[in-house]
């Protein structure tokens, strides 16, 4: 039987349910890589993130990453040969890789693994009635409680993912929007700081210097005040004069 090795992109866990999100198309690969493997195919995995040599030191892998970098991830070598980048393989592709029948691959779906399905729906569905009776079909049929917990916990997750994304949407949607002034508002916003502040001034101000001065008592024709008549002199020629 064919040898196949399998390049993973760099993977906390090869089994695609570690992460935040569930990688179907890597728990499907794993499946079939565990069937495969129980039929007797001999099936290597090498994770980037935690065994960087492997990829170094085999030319095929080296070449595919120095030409399509990450994208050329997942790579599968069949005897040594590229036959697949990018995606990891069908069941059915792996089964014409090894030689094995279709008939060979016998389906997953056996009666235990249809509860835990349904397990996961009630949970996703929020029916009480069909949790209790589809937890009760799986003991009947020899599932663990550890089986039934992966199955609640799975569905939980996936439950919550898009109500996560809604929420996210709401608040997005219900933020406040923050106008942009208009032209108009911004000149008059400049104008205002730009005017001087004129001082407030008395009734009798009458100069930008400051208040007036007090007027002064009229003045006569003479040298001071006219507060008494002054003092006539009279000159040679009989006329008077002030001072």
């Amino acid at each position: 039987m064919k040898a196949i090795q399998v390049f993973d992109p760099a993977l906390c866990c090869s089994t695609g349910v570690c992460g935040v999100e569930v990688d179907q198309a890597l728990v499907d690969f794993s499946a079939d890589v565990d069937w495969a493997q129980g039929q007797g195919a001999k099936i290597e995995r090498f994770n980037l993130a935690q065994q960087p040599m492997a990829f170094a030191e085999h030319a095929a892998v080296k070449s595919a990453l120095e030409q399509k970098g990450n994208d050329a991830l997942p790579l599968v070598l069949v005897d040594g040969r590229a036959v697949l980048t990018g995606r990891y393989p069908t069941r059915d592709e792996l089964t014409s890789w090894l030689g094995l029948a279709a008939k060979d691959a016998p389906s997953l779906f056996s009666a235990a693994v249809a509860e835990l399905v349904a397990i996961g729906a009630a949970i996703g569905a929020n029916c009480e009635p069909c949790l209790k009776y589809h937890v009760a079909e799986a003991r009947k049929l020899g599932v663990s409680a550890a089986d039934m917990r992966r199955a609640v916990d799975l569905a939980q997750k996936v439950k919550e993912a898009p109500a996560r994304a809604m929420i996210e949407l709401a608040r997005r949607l219900l933020e406040p929007a923050t106008a942009a002034p208009s032209a108009s508002a911004k000149l008059a916003a400049i104008a205002a700081t730009a005017a001087p502040v004129m001082p407030a001034t008395s009734a009798a101000a009458t100069s930008c210097c400051g208040p007036a001065p007090a007027i002064a008592p009229a003045a006569s024709s003479c040298c001071g005040p006219s507060t008494a008549a002054p003092a006539a002199t009279t000159t040679a020629k009989g006329a008077s004069k002030c001072c």
